[in-house]
């Protein structure tokens, strides 16, 4: 067996890959509402992409996706399947609005198809025979994470880090920012990701809960927006 100081190190090389664009998800093809928020000038620069990620982060989807990726990994830690299942029903009924329930659920089934086909975790084989329906992306990211043993607190800094900057990516390829621009945004984001983090690692189901409703208004009208790049 490898030394503890090499297993630690080795435990956070996957998320490098689980949460790298290049992974088969799809998540390039989600937007979480920007588009439509880019449209209505909502979004025009970068300091007004930084507030909407800021609230975001405050007090929309990705705070509660932190929190339910903590849940997820602490029921599988202690193999509760039935709690894991609960929490995936809870993570699915908090997608406000058709499209954030495709974004949710397609790119959760996309993980942990390309996950078991390349990574040999006895906690993977379980959901199949534990799951009544499709998985939720983090559902499916605490599922892995504390599967294959990786670490709470890394996982979910990595794993919000990677949501955000897939919508600055979205931003990016809408046009009203260029890449340097996007890097100074998410760099300008790091210490609020990184207390969402903090806090989700050790929250319950009594902190979900979230007020951003200018962006739950942008997922409903990118439904029926006319012109559009992205899927949600």
């Amino acid at each position: 067996m490898a030394p503890k100081s090499e297993r630690g190190a080795f435990a956070e090389l996957p998320l490098f890959l689980w949460l790298s664009p290049a992974f088969p998800v799809g998540s390039f093809a989600y937007s979480h509402g920007l588009e439509w928020a880019v449209e209505a000038g909502d979004v025009v620069d970068a300091a007004s992409l930084r507030d909407w990620l800021e609230d975001l982060l405050k007090y929309g989807a990705p705070r509660n996706d932190a929190i339910l990726l903590a849940l997820a990994f602490r029921a599988v830690a202690a193999e509760r399947w039935a709690e894991l299942s609960q929490i995936n029903e809870l993570a699915i009924a908090l997608a406000g609005s058709a499209e954030r329930r495709l974004e949710t659920l397609a790119q959760g089934g996309a993980f942990l198809n390309a996950l078991g086909g390349a990574w040999a975790c006895p906690a993977l084989a379980r959901w199949p025979e534990e799951a009544s329906q499709p998985v939720a992306y983090p559902v499916a990211v605490g599922l892995a994470a504390a599967g294959c043993g990786l670490d709470l607190g890394v996982c979910l800094e990595a794993f919000v880090l990677s949501v955000i900057a897939n919508f600055v990516s979205a931003v990016v390829r809408l046009g009203p920012i260029g890449q340097s621009d996007g890097q100074k945004v998410l760099a300008a984001l790091l210490g609020e990701i990184r207390r969402v983090a903090h806090e989700a690692a050790g929250a319950g189901r009594s902190d979900l809960g979230g007020c951003a409703l200018r962006s739950d208004l942008a997922a409903i009208r990118h439904e029926a927006q006319y012109s559009r790049l992205f899927r949600s």
